[in-house]
């Protein structure tokens, strides 16, 4: 039977040994429960740092690049958050394990281009924490492509996804989104915008699903169009999801989880069929 994440997300079994991943955390309890799980789950022998000078001494004693990091905001010797900024400013891809969670530590968070951040504040969080290293060292396997006209649009897009280590390829136009997907079968997840000057999201979205069903690509529909009526219309001619911009950063990134994992759950019962 696959083992399923705490959100329904299924572990393939597959072992990161390899990976090399620093917990940045001063409690002896969390330490014990994260190394102990990272170790049964995916046979990582997790680096665990109790104060900003061991940080400091695990990333330059060792030649070997960081695949993650996880990480208190705070730690002995940097009771500032200092631990963090310099993981950030080393460009150490970081989830953020912390206790403390406020509308503004929110905002400072993301403006950090953090990979995730997991709150201390129930008995799940180890799980959770478990579930994001999991995404963030098998998202490569997952390829998406966005298409949008609007070229900050894109790059904001891209700028997302690539953060949570997403494969990525984006469109211009419906008729360029096209011809992507023809050339690349491995895409299993398209982010469209409505308002397109060549095919527009529903056409686009009715020329996929001519060719590729629910069962093998995942569409998600985007607007800023005030128009409630454009999720149901999405729906209607083949779209799995929709969204309203502005996005939210977790909103998006939990949607975007949850489409590929219906994708991943859908391919693993027809291998067992």
């Amino acid at each position: 039977m696959a083992l399923l994440g705490i959100s329904g997300m299924q572990y393939s079994g597959e072992t990161f040994p390899d990976a090399r991943i620093i917990v940045a955390e001063d409690s002896n309890v969390f330490t014990s429960m994260i190394g102990t799980r990272l170790k049964e789950l995916f046979g990582i022998d997790a680096e665990i740092c109790r104060t900003f000078e061991d940080l400091q001494a695990a990333n330059e004693l060792s030649g070997d690049p960081v695949t993650l990091a996880i990480s208190n905001i705070n730690l002995p010797g940097a009771e500032n958050g200092e631990a963090l900024e310099y993981l950030i400013d080393l460009n150490i891809p970081t989830v953020v394990f912390t206790g403390t969670f406020q509308g503004e530590m929110r905002e400072k968070l993301l403006a950090k281009d953090i990979v995730d951040y997991i709150l201390k504040d129930n008995i799940f969080a180890v799980e959770m924490l478990a579930e994001s290293v999991y995404r963030f060292l098998t998202n490569h396997q997952h390829h998406v492509l966005i298409v949008d006209d609007s070229a900050t649009a894109r790059a904001l897009l891209s700028s997302r996804l690539k953060r949570y280590n997403f494969r990525v390829s984006l469109a211009d136009s419906g008729a360029k989104a096209l011809e992507i997907l023809k050339a690349n079968p491995d895409i299993g997840l398209v982010v469209t915008d409505y308002n397109m000057p060549d095919i527009d999201g529903f056409e686009l979205t009715r020329r996929i699903r001519a060719a590729r069903g629910s069962h093998e690509l995942r569409i998600i529909g985007v607007s800023s169009s005030n128009n409630r009526l454009l999720s149901a219309r999405f729906l209607k001619v083949g779209g799995n999801d929709f969204m309203l911009r502005p996005f939210i950063d977790e909103e998006f990134y939990c949607r975007v989880n949850q489409n590929l994992d219906t994708l991943v759950q859908i391919r693993a019962a027809q291998k067992r069929k």
